[in-house]
């Protein structure tokens, strides 16, 4: 059976005493069975190599909120690929939509760092999704067709294997509102068959996950679903006791 990708995204969240807590909590509490599923924790870069000392033995995998397109040089504040990759960085997310609200990252920008975190063997983690007007609109699946094929154009038709999607509703990240299970199981079928009508081999590696306002009560629904293949969480994984619950859920299907 296919595995699952559960994903902590702390975002700017955490400190060195709630990592503490968090890693200690998770020790005494964590499943056996940890490899069953891919399990990542993506804190804030400065808490990166604190953080790997605590799962670089644990069947836990280290994530990356963002990276630079430069590998090196003048570029004050920025950190690169190759830093992320130096410090035990598998997966780094890329096109978050905070990413492209806040910091202006276009399709070209986004198309740019996958290229790169390919290079360098880091596994993508790819957000995609529509705001609140594109689906009152009925656009959700133009935008995201607009957003992969852009993809498609830059790097090819291969660049989906060995990757993860996120579809990230943006009316959804945060609110508290998560979509409808039923409404992501349709999402997640569609993008699967769009990808697979340039490349019939990424389905093996291609992984389709949702991020939304999951956690603990509603993770479960998301998790029966045949093409959801794992959970993007945000505030929820701040908390060990309801990740803990996620993973447990995700480990016993």
């Amino acid at each position: 059976m296919k595995k699952k990708a559960i994903i902590a995204n702390w975002k700017l969240n955490s400190n060195i005493k709630s990592i503490s807590h968090f890693f200690t909590n998770f020790k005494l509490n964590a499943p056996v069975n940890l490899n069953k599923n891919i399990i990542v924790i993506i804190p804030p870069a400065v808490y990166l190599e604190r953080v790997y000392k605590y799962i670089h033995d644990k069947n836990i995998f280290l994530g990356a909120q963002n990276m630079d397109l430069n590998v090196e040089g003048s570029f004050t504040g920025d950190i690169s690929v190759a830093m992320l990759k130096n410090v035990g960085v598998k997966y780094v997310i890329l096109g978050h939509s905070e990413r492209r609200l806040l910091h202006n990252e276009n399709d070209l920008v986004i198309s740019k760092k996958i290229c790169l975190a390919k290079k360098f063997n880091l596994i993508p983690i790819i957000c995609i999704g529509e705001n609140k007007e594109e689906k009152a609109r009925n656009k959700t699946q133009e935008i995201i067709i607009k957003q992969l094929s852009y993809i498609f154009e830059y790097l090819g038709k291969k660049v989906f294997r060995n990757t993860i999607i996120a579809y990230e509703p943006i009316w959804a990240i945060g609110t508290g509102m998560s979509a409808d299970p039923n409404y992501v199981q349709l999402i997640h079928e569609f993008i699967k068959n769009y990808i697979q009508k340039y490349d019939s081999l990424a389905s093996h590696t291609l992984m389709v996950q949702y991020g939304g306002s999951v956690n603990a009560l509603n993770a479960k629904s998301f998790l029966n679903k045949p093409d959801i293949d794992g959970l993007l969480i945000g505030n929820a994984s701040l908390d060990v006791k309801e990740f803990l619950k996620i993973i447990n859920m995700c480990n016993t299907k």
